[in-house]
């Protein structure tokens, strides 16, 4: 099957497409001395472009004519209004412009076009000032944005209230406040030919491995497209096997959860205009670990981590196990059970596959629908649409009551994790396993398990293995897998995550006792 798909989307490395050198000569052309002739330049670059805004004015001392341009709706008029036009028309001189007269934060000076239009598109303000061979750049962004909320995907009962927005350098902010360290470093790279967007990579100097950061900064550099438009899109970009069906990165909208990972040696990219961040290197674990185990009490915490084990093989083997049992190994199904199950499918037409089959798109479609539909809606639909859904379908003779709360079952156990990428993960591989049940019976679902088992093993997040702590077996990571240890206990950094520092604490004073 990997083959077939690799066949139809081609080579990996095709994706590093060697985009046409398409620029226009005159980006890397000088600023002209006339006005005139670069405002006329800059309406030739941005024709059909009528929320480009010209204001043109004198400054007062000199009696220079002066331009100031800037996009509408992306840069803040309130600050162009009151610290720009205000101070340059009824107060500074040009060398006190320049120097220190306008009271905006950052102020810089551009010689080239290039530079010119990158600061327009991004929110900025250019001045030009005739006889100047030179513009003027002021940071006086300020688009539409919304305001710090509670995620909606990653809710926490014990965790912060504070999700993340759609602006990079808020989404740092928000990093720095729970990591209030010099060592926390960012490096920031520009992706887009035609939508540029700024990723900003965070970690930790003295913690995070140097080869795994080298390696991410390699592959974010090569990559050569239009525009990355969130972080899902950059993630694909540089997963280490894009037809595994497992996330190889996880994709987070919690501040708090990206700190602690950012503690325990992991990287945390940051995608401008995205309202979640890459993590990586992860492993398959990270993914059932929530911010709530950390929040509660050590029993509490574990009893719910084995809780999302038990209901990944729900999720995974439960249908497939119905299917497997009543089509071939019918004979390990207690006699009085099996005479239940068999009064309540004397009436379906089906066999347990399509049976199967039927109930589980339906509740795809179902959840998918609650999705897109606005809150109170999707919820009604949710509860009202599967109720009467699944009692006509088994008044009908369509599906038996056995199969109903199968896919209840399993529908219940595929919510449960923390992550919704692992879940959808999930869901779909349990489609693959009900047709090996059907074909035969319980082998085919030792021989579908054993499969996922090797890839498990095969894969890797950033050359880190994704199967660690279990594979390779790594006993002092299995603190905080099945069983959260008490957090006075775990004083090394996960070796996962290849931290170069591996103590986060000192020694357990419980222990010294």
């Amino acid at each position: 099957m990997l083959w077939l798909i690799k066949l139809l989307t081609g080579n990996r490395n095709s994706k590093y497409r060697k985009a046409p050198n398409q620029a226009d000569i005159t980006e890397k052309a000088p600023i002209n001395r006339e006005l005139s002739a670069n405002l006329n330049r800059l309406k030739q670059s941005f024709s059909l472009a009528p929320d480009l805004v010209f204001r043109h004015f004198q400054i007062v001392h000199s009696g220079a004519s002066a331009a100031l341009v800037y996009l509408d709706g992306l840069a803040d008029k309130q600050t162009i209004q009151e610290h720009i036009l205000r101070e340059l028309i009824h107060g500074a001189s040009e060398q006190q412009f320049i120097l220190n007269a306008v009271s905006v934060g950052e102020c810089r000076a551009g010689v080239m076009w290039s530079s010119i239009d990158d600061a327009i598109l991004h929110g900025d303000s250019v001045l030009f000032i005739d006889g100047h061979p030179k513009a003027y750049i002021f940071a006086t962004k300020g688009w539409p944005q919304r305001a710090v909320e509670d995620t909606k995907i990653e809710p926490a009962l014990r965790g912060g209230h504070q999700g993340f927005v759609e602006s990079g350098y808020q989404n740092i902010a928000l990093i720095r406040r729970y990591i209030q360290s010099r060592e926390l470093k960012i490096k920031e790279f520009t992706i887009g030919e035609r939508g540029k967007s700024k990723v900003s990579v965070l970690y930790l100097a003295d913690v995070a491995h140097p080869e795994v950061l080298k390696e991410l900064e390699t592959r974010i550099a090569q990559i050569d497209v239009d525009a990355i438009l969130n972080t899902g899109e950059l993630a694909e970009f540089i997963e280490d096997n894009p037809y595994s069906p497992f996330p190889q990165f996880i994709l987070s909208e919690r501040p708090d959860s990206a700190a602690s990972h950012i503690l325990q040696g992991r990287i945390v990219v940051v995608v401008d205009r995205s309202p979640s961040v890459l993590i990586a290197p992860v492993n398959f674990v990270s993914f059932f670990q929530s911010v709530d185990d950390y929040g509660s009490r050590w029993l509490i915490a574990s009893f719910i981590r084995i809780l999302r084990f038990l209901a990944l093989f729900i999720a995974l083997f439960l249908p497939a196990a119905y299917i497997s049992l009543i089509s071939f190994n019918y004979e390990v199904i207690p006699l009085q059970l099996l005479i239940s199950i068999a009064e309540t499918r004397t009436r379906v037409p089906f066999p347990p596959i399509l049976e199967a089959i039927l109930m589980e798109l339906t509740l795809e479609m179902m959840r998918e629908a609650g999705i897109r539909l606005p809150t109170p809606i999707g919820q009604t639909i949710g509860i009202v649409g599967g109720i009467i859904i699944g009692q006509a379908a088994v008044q009908a003779g369509i599906v038996s009551n056995i199969m109903v709360i199968v896919v209840a079952s399993t529908a219940i156990a595929s919510f449960i994790f923390p992550n919704y990428d692992i879940g959808a993960s999930i869901r779909l591989l349990r489609f693959p396993m009900m047709l090996l049940a059907s074909m035969f019976g319980i082998v085919g679902m030792v021989c579908g398990a054993m499969a996922l088992v090797a890839h498990f093993v095969s894969l890797e997040s950033l050359g880190t293995p994704y199967g660690s702590p279990l594979a390779p077996w790594r006993f002092a990571d299995m603190k905080d897998v099945f069983i959260r240890f008490p957090l006075w206990k775990m004083n090394k950094r996960p070796q996962s995550a290849r931290a170069v520092q591996s103590a986060r604490q000192g020694p357990p004073e419980r222990d010294q006792q």
